[in-house]
């Protein structure tokens, strides 16, 4: 189970940041990275399984949960570079990276850019160019606009939304609204990604580059990712496996962690017994 979560200040690059996190277990270390809008308790089913083998961490992103949110224009390259401090910071080595949807686009992002990457763990993984998104969401833009008219225009729905059997819609998008203006990062993210020629830091051009040993997880029916983008990921990176789950949605963290859990465990044995190879190879020289 992971424990309380801590707060740490990263330095050196931004004193004022401070990461909240949680952790427990021993051995190898693993990172956890949420998804959209997420925090890093989403992991506590799948750390509760594996911690007996392996130190978890999961980690509050820059924007969400108890981490600093920076009133900033952010990105991948904003979110990796918190992880880079967070990393350096608690002096962590050769770390398996495991993330869901947004977390894992940050992660393969993160392998690009570094190289004491030990695994990639790439659960329903965001960051492949898809201008069908753009557009899917044109009707909640009104939700991010930062202005009390549409609070007032959602308080006079509510007569008219309870008489047409619509009320618990209306009190989604409203929830919906709440959340996304106390999240400056998720806010951000849809913002600066309305359309096509938004997507600049996505990595399909570039996965290619990845020597690590990489699994990719997702459900066959996730209708957040599409399996083509996760199949991207595993056709791309050399060597990845490609698992996908039965009757699995976009949830796989909290609703699926035994399936996540089976896929994992063989593979982060093979990132265990690959890391023990390299260093006899580097001993015996």
């Amino acid at each position: 189970m992971l424990h309380r979560k801590q707060i740490i200040t990263l330095t050196p690059d931004h004193p004022d940041y401070h990461a909240a996190y949680s952790e427990c277990g021993t051995g190898a270390p693993l990172l956890f990275l949420h998804g959209f809008m997420g925090e890093g308790g989403c992991w506590q089913s799948i750390v509760s399984d594996l911690a007996a083998d392996y130190r978890c961490i999961a980690l509050d992103m820059l924007g969400f949960g108890d981490s600093s949110k920076p009133m900033i224009r952010y990105d991948i390259a904003q979110l990796v570079a918190f992880v880079r401090q967070f990393v350096l910071t608690l002096g962590l080595e050769r770390v398996t990276l495991v993330g869901h949807s947004l977390g894992a686009w940050v992660a393969a992002a993160y392998a690009l850019a570094y190289d004491d990457v030990a695994g990639l763990v790439l659960v329903a993984p965001a960051g492949i160019r898809d201008d069908s998104f753009c557009g899917r969401y044109d009707h909640l833009r009104p939700l991010l606009w930062q202005t009390p008219v549409v609070d007032w225009g959602l308080w006079l729905m509510q007569p008219l939304a309870s008489f047409m059997g619509q009320r618990q819609n209306l009190d989604r998008l409203c929830g919906f609204r709440r959340e996304i203006n106390a999240q400056p990062a998720g806010r951000s993210f849809l913002v600066d990604r309305l359309r096509p020629e938004d997507a600049i830091d996505t990595v399909e051009k570039q996965i290619h580059q990845l020597r690590v040993l990489t699994l990719v997880v997702i459900g066959d029916r996730d209708e957040t990712i599409p399996l083509w983008h996760a199949q991207t990921y595993a056709t791309e990176i050399a060597g990845a496996q490609l698992v996908v789950l039965p009757n699995a949605d976009h949830s796989l963290p909290e609703l699926y962690e035994a399936g996540v859990v089976e896929a994992m465990r063989p593979f982060l044995t093979e990132v265990i017994d690959s890391r023990r190879q390299t260093l006899f190879d580097v001993s015996s020289h």
